[in-house]
């Protein structure tokens, strides 16, 4: 065909009906509906999305315009690339500000850390800091309850430049975030918010760039929440805190100005990009029905990688899932992006995992070129339909939330601890029978990995009882701004948010295996009893082996056994207190029930599992001795901390 014939060339218009007549086809015999899947947003979603699924929009023609759900600028990245933010660990000033210096140097864009309270021991080195970076590079600062002297600090550093500086970027806090994870506000919340409120004017004051007010949905997030509960929570706390901002005499335009919001980005991809997309939505909706002008009804948004997807184990799979979950956030039209370290999850990051964190960023960017393309989602049939209905779920969840007295009454009688425990169940569950899947733990554990288990250790709440403009005087008079650091103590008036991760339960019986293994001397074990040729049993054997996998447990395979006499001899051999009967179907109905009594006449204190279900046979397994049936759909879970039980039990009789 010559290439004038392909440009002749029409293709028919296919309908929908036309791919579902193909599609059942393939199916053969299923129905259409086993190709659609539900999320925990309770979205159904589907496996081909046309332009009816967006006919209702009204889906801007290109960003800057309408809602912003596109994003804020024509031109998107290209009037302003996003701020690469990732957060260093150190251990003291000295260090960070070695290692914020490195991270400049080779491609970091924003200047971001966790702020403690060792930060404020030495007053004058904390100046010379920030002299140091306050001129070149935004800020992207979650700064808590320790806002007040981090803001003195920075004014302190400004005032004594020989020339002033254009001070950008946000030093920010959310009162509301802070308090669900500690149970309380410091203060009555009339008093706490009334004295934030004139911190925030002082800063305002010689700040006038920078924004203080953040809205942090990742408590949630990382507590198991939805993408639906995000959005409400974040909707909800930014018109609470906007409200008590504007009873404090601030004018709309100026509150929203100073507005910073911040999300989590898990492992859906195009939920979480729909997501921030959907935000941006519903924050211009809501703050429109305050009369805020175009320009101020834009979101500003910062965003990091989900701490709640990461794993212990298998560490460098971590990889993947940042760089999945950095390219929705970009796709979704952050302005700001921390993305985690591969092994953050084991403790603080080293300088490796932190330039790899950093270059993931850096290859979005300069190699896959997201940052010269103006909304690269847009047009997207599947993601715009996502967004709609993520829009649509949020605001009713946000009037329920609204109906509750707002987010902090929501908070305080524990209603919204309960709905995100909902969700966080339902996930732990999926886990649990590995419905889903995380690499590394719950399927295709690698047991030559060992790591040490985390100690728990309580971080000790602070709160800086002084005042913004109090902070600046004890620098004028050359004290510690440590001394106007306090412990946070507090009554916990609620049940606070517990955040942690998804893989945590497999890794706990990871640590008991190991345990298992320090106080034997031998590795924890079960036996493999493999019935007939190896093209009967090798499927459900390598199940089983990767099934124990995921709680630290090893297999031992037996040859091929063909009755009852070669079975007990390999018991005989191994001398194992749990032992896992595999093969097919047919071997189970020719020597189940019997080979099941032998062994157990013979080995009364061995417990018997069976790979499979056997088709119709279970009552008859069951009397003969088995103990349960281990199967794509078992609580794998609840199976394996059985086994790491039993074991333990017999350690500590040996003992």
């Amino acid at each position: 065909m010559t290439i004038e014939n392909m440009k002749a060339t029409n293709f028919n218009n296919a309908s929908l009906e036309d791919w579902q007549e193909k599609a059942l086809a393939s199916l053969k015999g299923k129905p259409i509906d086993t190709l659609y899947t539900s999320t925990y947003e309770q979205i159904t979603l589907k496996p081909l999305y046309t332009q009816e699924d967006i006919m209702e929009d009204q889906v801007p023609d290109i960003p800057g315009q309408g809602d912003f759900r596109r994003g804020n600028d024509p031109l998107g990245y290209l009037s302003g690339p996003w701020q690469i933010a990732n957060r260093l660990a150190y251990t003291n000033l000295e260090e960070l500000e070695e290692k914020i210096s490195a991270a400049l140097a080779k491609g970091q864009t924003s200047v971001s850390f966790e702020v403690k309270p060792e930060l404020f021991a030495d007053s004058n080195k904390l100046v010379s800091f920030f002299e140091k970076f306050k001129s070149d590079y935004p800020f992207s600062i979650d700064a808590a309850y320790l806002q007040a002297p981090l803001l003195a600090a920075l004014i302190h550093a400004n005032n004594e430049a020989d020339t002033k500086m254009n001070i950008n970027g946000f030093v920010a806090a959310d009162p509301v975030a802070e308090a669900s994870l500690t149970g309380a506000l410091p203060k009555e919340e009339e008093q706490f918010f009334s004295e934030w409120s004139r911190n925030l004017e002082e800063a305002n004051i010689h700040l006038p760039g920078l924004k203080t007010v953040l809205v942090n949905t990742s408590p949630y997030h990382n507590s198991g929440a939805n993408a639906v509960q995000e959005l409400a929570i974040a909707i909800s706390t930014g018109v609470y805190i906007l409200q008590k901002l504007m009873d404090q005499g601030w004018e709309l335009k100026k509150a929203l100005t100073k507005m910073v919001f911040h999300f989590a980005i898990g492992s859906n991809f195009f939920m979480e990009t729909a997501k921030l997309r959907a935000a941006r939505l519903l924050w211009n909706k809501t703050v429109e029905a305050y009369g805020a002008g175009e320009q101020e009804r834009k979101m500003d948004i910062s965003a990091e990688t989900s701490m709640f997807t990461k794993t212990m184990f298998d560490p460098y799979v971590n990889m993947l899932r940042i760089g999945n979950e950095a390219f929705a956030a970009v796709l979704g039209g952050v302005r700001y992006l921390r993305t985690g370290t591969f092994d953050e999850a084991l403790g603080d990051g080293d300088t490796f995992s932190e330039r790899v964190a950093r270059n993931t960023q850096l290859i979005l960017k300069s190699e896959a070129h997201l940052e010269k393309v103006a909304d690269p989602a847009g047009g997207s049939w599947y993601i715009e339909s996502l967004t709609r209905q993520l829009a649509e779920k949020a605001w009713e969840l946000f009037l329920e939330i609204d109906r509750k007295g707002g987010i902090l009454e929501a908070i305080k009688t524990g209603w919204l601890q309960e709905q995100i425990a909902q969700t966080a169940k339902e996930r732990e569950k999926d886990i649990f029978k590995r419905k889903k899947s995380i690499i590394g733990t719950n399927v295709y554990a690698n047991l030559s990995e060992h790591f040490n288990e985390p100690v728990d250790s309580e971080c000790e709440n602070v709160y800086s009882d002084k005042s913004l403009a109090d902070f600046m005087v004890m620098f004028s008079a050359g004290e510690p701004l440590s001394g106007g650091i306090v412990s946070l103590k507090t009554a916990i008036r609620f049940t606070p948010f517990i955040p942690k991760r998804l893989s945590e339960p497999y890794e706990k019986l990871r640590f008991r295996a190991e345990k298992l293994t320090n106080a034997t001397g031998e590795k924890p074990s079960i036996g493999l009893m493999c019935l007939g040729d190896m093209k009967k049993h090798k499927a459900r054997a390598d199940f089983i082996a990767g099934f124990l996998a995921a709680g630290g447990m090893h297999s031992v395979r037996s040859s091929e056994l063909k009755d009852a006499e070669t079975a007990v001899d390999f018991i005989n051999s191994k001398n194992f207190s749990q032992y896992v009967i595999c093969g097919d179907g047919s071997d189970y109905a020719i020597l189940g029930p019997e080979l099941v009594r032998e062994i157990k006449k013979q080995h009364p204190e061995a417990k018997l599992y069976l790979a499979g279900l056997p088709d119709g046979n279970e009552a008859g397994l069951k009397a003969a001795g088995i103990e349960d049936f281990i199967h794509l759909r078992s609580d794998a879970h609840q199976i394996l901390s059985s086994l790491l039980l039993d074991m333990e039990v017999s350690s500590h009789a040996k003992a």
